[in-house]
């Protein structure tokens, strides 16, 4: 896993109606019907996967989009690079761009001062084998024994025991994931030569300083769920280039309206609705309906401290509360062709608080091809040491450690150099940042987030999790404004029916465990009931979405909207058509599982409640 230094696919599928939209949506530009309605405006904040996916299903549904950009043009979020096996709806919507912007599915290696360590097939070339043995089996050990290859076995207890929920994050997200991989049994070696570097490149920091929550779920939707999802291709070029401007091109000529260059600085809000009305660049006001911030931890953060209007909500101010990690990119060009053996390289054991990834961009990238010479590009995160430090002296600092992986780098001369810093660009999961991390709507109707940090259910990663956010946003915009149709998200893959069968089990075995008396001290509480709007959903929630609140949470003193959006922040107040609540004496926390239900079950007394 790599971050990529530069700004998450089923694309809708295409209906009879949507060119018309597409064609009144220009007209309406030009010359305006006298009795028509206008169509209704959205504006979006961030060009990177999230921002071009909401972008991308509204315009598609006939809004009159803006799109805003900090930068001069669209930049890929900070996140893991390159294009793993699982990122179903980016292939997706790179198909239908008409691209081709990938290279073959490549090996890759990881690299310690010693020498090779782990060298990692194409795991779809491989016969398949029922997870997580392909993982473990497949890949090329040249020293770690097989003794030590075999202790994260016990690690799957936890992978089962993770399944994605707001409750499991929770239970895992206090601990780091050093920690977790000590208790679980890994052994040390292990952990220093195949999953620290993995932590430290994939999260972007450290094991000590990340969270087991994050961990598992990185590590489970790349490694361990299935055999092949581990398999990249990468982009013969910068994204940007490849992707993302074809992209911005074909979204304007169908009456996207981009502006680089802003910046939100404050949000206007309609008194009476409640909603965003307008949002202020510096002296520029843009109006619409509804908006969409699909922007990084540090973007949004830098938005709120001059927002005078969003430092009046929790959830924004949370935000405050996350940390970030600062990341360096050092391209390189030599003097001489020298052979790499694999196009993606992670390096571990030179420094223990950074990790750090080697790129051939000689064998990756079109416009090298023909190169003389071979070009290179180092990332470096958490890499604040080297912010300050002058160009000369970071890749003084980078050549010994590429020497030490490539010998024949030994004989090389630097002709030509780039350094790029990233200060606070990649989002950081340390323990505990899980509470502070901010749900898809918010407090405001008609304001919707987005991107790799946001927390929802689908199950991805990365850029694959920003683009999915992104259409999750669209989709809440068209329910908000009734108008258009949902996005179709296509679903991670299911779990392979042993791993299915192990979590229903312990699922059963946690209900019946919190059932044993002195399990957990009994509460008094109030347990809540939520009722969804059923079309909204566009792919399966696998959790009851009830809770229960001590005695300190009294439910009469409290407003409803607090209750439901803290029952389901991430889906929004306004998808809920009702809720109810049930007074519960003597019951356990994990006891509220005994209180499931389906429609039919009119046993309880359930109390409704009208939404305030």
């Amino acid at each position: 896993m790599w971050a990529s230094p530069s700004s998450t696919a089923l694309s809708v599928p295409s209906i009879p109606a949507a060119g018309w939209r597409r064609r009144r949506h220009c007209r309406a530009e030009l010359s305006p019907p006298p009795h028509g309605p206008l169509p209704k405006k959205v504006v979006v904040f961030g060009a990177g996967w999230a921002g071009f996916a909401s972008a991308h299903h509204l315009i598609k549904q006939g809004f009159d989009v803006t799109l805003l950009e900090a930068g001069i043009g669209p930049a890929e979020e900070i996140g893991v690079r390159g294009f793993w096996y699982p990122y179903r709806n980016i292939f997706s919507v790179v198909d239908e761009l008409g691209v081709e912007p990938f290279t073959k599915w490549t090996k890759a290696a990881f690299y310690s001062p010693e020498g090779i360590e782990v060298e990692l097939p194409i795991f779809q070339d491989l016969p398949r084998l029922p997870a997580p043995l392909g993982a473990l089996i497949y890949p090329q050990f040249p020293r770690l024994p097989l003794v030590d290859r075999l202790t994260p076995i016990p690690l799957m207890a936890a992978v089962i025991d993770f399944d994605n929920t707001d409750m499991a994050w929770r239970k895992y997200d206090a601990m780091t994931s050093r920690e977790l991989f000590k208790q679980f049994g890994c052994s040390r070696r292990l952990y220093q030569e195949v999953f620290g570097p993995v932590v430290q490149v994939g999260l972007f920091a450290p094991g000590e300083q990340c969270s087991a929550a994050a961990t598992l779920g990185m590590l489970y939707y790349y490694v361990l769920s299935h055999q092949q999802n581990f398999d990249v291709v990468w982009c013969r070029g910068t994204v940007e280039e490849k992707i993302l401007s074809p992209w911005l091109k074909s979204l304007e000529l169908k009456g996207l309206k981009f502006h680089g260059n802003r910046k939100p600085t404050d949000f206007i809000i309609n008194e009476e609705s409640g909603c965003i009305s307008g949002v202020a660049c510096g002296q520029e006001i843009h109006k619409a309906d509804a908006f969409i911030l699909a922007v990084g931890v540090s973007a949004l953060q830098s938005i709120i401290t001059s927002s005078p209007l969003l430092q009046t909500r929790q959830e924004f101010m949370n935000v405050l509360k996350l940390d970030t990690i600062d990341v360096v990119s050092v391209k390189l060009w030599l003097d001489r062709k020298v052979k790499i053996p694999n196009a993606a390289n992670v390096c571990y054991g030179f420094d223990d608080s950074a990790g750090w990834t080697f790129f051939d961009l000689s064998s990756i990238y079109d416009d090298y091809d023909n190169e003389a010479a071979t070009v290179l590009e180092t990332e470096i995160y958490n890499a604040s040491q080297l912010l300050p430090l002058k160009d000369e002296q970071i890749v003084a600092n980078v050549m010994p450690y590429l020497r030490k992986c490539i010998p024949e780098f030994q004989e090389a001369v630097i002709v030509q150099q780039m350094v790029v810093r990233c200060p606070m660009s990649a989002t950081h999961f340390s323990p505990g940042s899980y509470r502070y991390m901010m749900r898809g709507s918010t407090s405001f109707p008609n304001l919707f987030m987005a991107g790799d940090w946001i927390v929802n259910r689908h199950g991805s990663w990365s850029k694959e999790k920003a683009y999915v956010t992104g259409l999750e946003a669209a989709n809440r915009v068209v329910d908000f404004l009734g108008e258009g149709n949902f996005a179709k998200i296509i679903a991670v893959e299911e779990d392979e029916p042993h791993i299915e069968a192990l979590r229903n089990f312990n699922r059963r075995a946690n209900e019946i465990r919190s059932q044993l008396p002195l399990a957990r001290p009994a509460r008094n509480g109030v347990l809540i009931r939520v009722f969804f709007k059923t079309r909204f959903l566009p792919y399966k929630i696998r959790e009851d979405y009830t809770n229960l609140f001590g005695p300190a949470l009294k439910y009469k003193q409290c407003p409803s909207s607090l209750l439901v959006d803290s029952l389901c922040g991430r889906i929004g107040r306004n998808k809920v058509s009702e809720w109810c609540y049930h007074d519960i004496n003597g019951a356990t926390r994990k006891g509220l599982h005994s209180y499931k239900w389906n429609y039919e079950d009119k046993t309880k007394p359930w109390s409704k409640l009208q939404l305030k």
